[in-house]
């Protein structure tokens, strides 16, 4: 099992690296499923927009729900996230895809939804999952995993490199 995970305390680090990350091995040849997030900052709101942009190739979703400017609550669309899940499944079900990104496991997955269950069906066909976790979620992540997940640094190419070696050979 090749389950490997990044945190940062830094707000949108992890999305950045995700998303280089996933640059980098796109450009080395390995066929990526799964999503990374680009935050949107809007002039007077509280909260960024969250898009998820589905890979290898898009499209894009907007998975924020619009709360008004003074919002601070949960800002997520669980709808658009289901969304992206089924592409996401649907991907993984044509059976091309040689590793699994997924920019993090949030309160939905800690929760037993969103992309929890496609970590598990990505390991048990050998796939690589690399994804990303905050310190609140941290705790439901590794009780999931049984401790089996591997902390790397927030730094592209080592994820890459990481990922890479994995992505090229059977689990």
């Amino acid at each position: 099992m090749h389950l490997a995970y990044i945190t940062s305390a830094q707000s949108g680090e992890t999305d950045r690296v995700l998303s280089e990350t996933a640059a980098l091995l796109a450009r080395r040849g390995v066929r990526l499923a799964g999503v990374v997030q680009t935050n949107i900052h809007r002039p007077r709101r509280y909260r960024c927009d969250m898009d998820l942009r589905l890979l290898p190739d898009g499209p894009v979703i907007n998975i924020t729900q619009d709360l008004g400017a003074n919002a601070r609550g949960c800002q997520l669309n669980p709808g658009a996230l289901e969304q992206a899940v089924a592409e996401v499944a649907r991907r993984l079900a044509r059976g091309d895809a040689d590793m699994l990104i997924l920019n993090k496991f949030g309160k939905h997955e800690a929760e037993g939804r969103g992309f929890r269950e496609l970590v598990g069906e990505a390991l048990e066909r050998g796939l690589p999952v690399l994804l990303g976790v905050n310190g609140l979620n941290l705790p439901d992540f590794l009780a999931f995993t049984g401790g089996l997940a591997v902390p790397l640094p927030c730094d592209p190419a080592a994820l890459a490199d990481w990922a890479g070696q994995r992505a090229l050979t059977p689990a």
